[in-house]
């Protein structure tokens, strides 16, 4: 893995054709399954967890909890924020090759952004690399 760097945003080119690529879907909106446990919208520095949602889980299954973005249009269809029904679509037309097997889901809005910099954000990229087996990631915000 790429070691991050505050200079610059880690630049490796993807040469490995999309028919073939398994994708993964990281987002920040404080997207998770409603059997998981909300994220801490009380915390006024910022809920750094994450949530690991897997490949089991269909758009009814998730929901947001998030109070810094107007997610009234996610809660009507959660597509928009976290797209796994376009990624299926996608998958049905042959133009990836698969969905991973577990995507991630976090409150993207901290205070603690050295925190969020030096633990949160290297966890989730280990859990997207051990667990996921992507070759691409869509990253979502709210």
């Amino acid at each position: 893995m790429a070691e991050m760097s505050r200079k610059c945003v880690p630049f490796t080119p993807f040469e490995k054709d999309l028919s073939r690529a398994t994708v993964a879907i990281v987002t920040a909106a404080g997207v998770h399954h409603k059997a998981q446990e909300a994220f801490n919208i009380a915390d006024e520095l910022g809920d750094l967890t994450f949530r690991i949602i897997g490949e089991e889980a269909s758009v009814g299954d998730l929901m947001v909890t998030h109070h810094h973005y107007n997610h009234s249009d996610a809660d009507q269809d959660i597509n928009v924020v976290f797209p796994l029904d376009p990624l299926k679509a996608l998958l049905a037309e042959g133009f990836i090759g698969g969905i991973a097997q577990q995507h991630i889901g976090y409150m993207g809005y901290t205070m603690q952004l050295k925190r969020m910099y030096e633990e949160t954000a290297p966890q989730i990229a280990a859990a997207i690399d051990k667990t996921s087996r992507a070759d691409v990631v869509v990253l979502t915000g709210g």
